[in-house]
């Protein structure tokens, strides 16, 4: 089963997939992605629907900003509501991880069980790792796209994580080079500001099964935030597989082995059948 969603949100048009069968996943992409990492991070065997949250993939940007965590939350979960989907397992990767966080907290009759891939904040805006995704939002807005771009890769930042992240560098170097790159850039400069919304009392009450992914070689998605949100989780396993950066193939296919094993072991728990 493929199908497509499309929901109309504040004069934004927002695209969203629901594929596959079995247990319900709403699995969202991080911040510069789309349909298109999801299907490369999350594992066959499962229903899934994702959202392309305002400004990535397909969606439009919309005519209300700031730009926050909880908008994205609110479409999400609209998303949720559009599948049918009463309960069901919320995960992401990076900022997909933070919406599924905060979904779970604000909404915890909704959610059965967290995948966090990844997690590039943890409880406070505007994490220290997020500058260099603001140095080259502010470029790109000063600037314009190729000036910015040409500005970024002399920098200090770019020549750091060319040597200690090149994952992310690429990551950061696409951001130039989208075809609305400006308007973009406004959606980057105020989700890399803001933070989950959700304190570290908030995530302790989640009596939920979770799984937290983490990967070293990774300056914007920091090993120590994935830690710090399994510690925080009563329920929570922690995952460490091999980096993107290191070899990428490697990367994904422990990633879906973690995350296939933990769905498929939680499947039956009481926690995850449908009310």
């Amino acid at each position: 089963m493929v199908g497509q969603m499309a929901l109309l949100r504040d004069g934004a048009t927002l695209l969203g997939t629901d594929t596959g069968e079995g247990l319900a996943v709403v699995f969202q992409h991080g911040l510069g992605g789309s349909e298109a990492q999801v299907a490369q991070t999350f594992p066959p065997g499962f229903r899934r629907v994702t959202l392309e949250c305002r400004g990535h993939g397909g969606s439009g940007l919309g005519e209300r900003q700031p730009f926050s965590f909880e908008m994205f939350t609110d479409d999400v979960l609209a998303a949720a509501d559009r599948a049918g989907l009463d309960r069901f397992v919320a995960g992401g990767v990076s900022m997909g991880a933070v919406i599924a966080l905060r979904l779970a907290c604000r909404h915890p009759r909704r959610v059965a069980a967290l995948v966090l891939v990844r997690p590039a904040w943890t409880f406070s805006p505007a994490p220290p790792n997020m500058q260099p995704i603001t140095e080259a939002a502010e470029l790109i807005l000063e600037h314009g796209a190729d000036k910015g771009r040409t500005i970024f890769a002399r920098s200090d930042t770019a020549t750091r994580l060319y040597r200690e992240a090149p994952d992310n560098l690429s990551s950061l170097l696409g951001y130039f080079d989208r075809p609305n790159a400006k308007g973009f850039a406004q959606v980057l400069a105020d989700i890399a500001s803001d933070g989950p919304g959700v304190s570290d009392r908030d995530v302790a009450a989640l009596d939920i099964p979770a799984l937290v992914v983490g990967n070293a070689m990774d300056a914007v998605h920091p090993l120590s935030s994935a830690y710090m949100l399994a510690a925080a989780m009563p329920r929570a396993v922690f995952a460490e597989i091999t980096p993107k950066a290191r070899n990428s193939a490697r990367h994904f296919g422990e990633l879906h082995e973690q995350i296939s094993s933990f769905l498929q072991s939680n499947s039956n728990a009481r926690s995850l059948i449908p009310s």
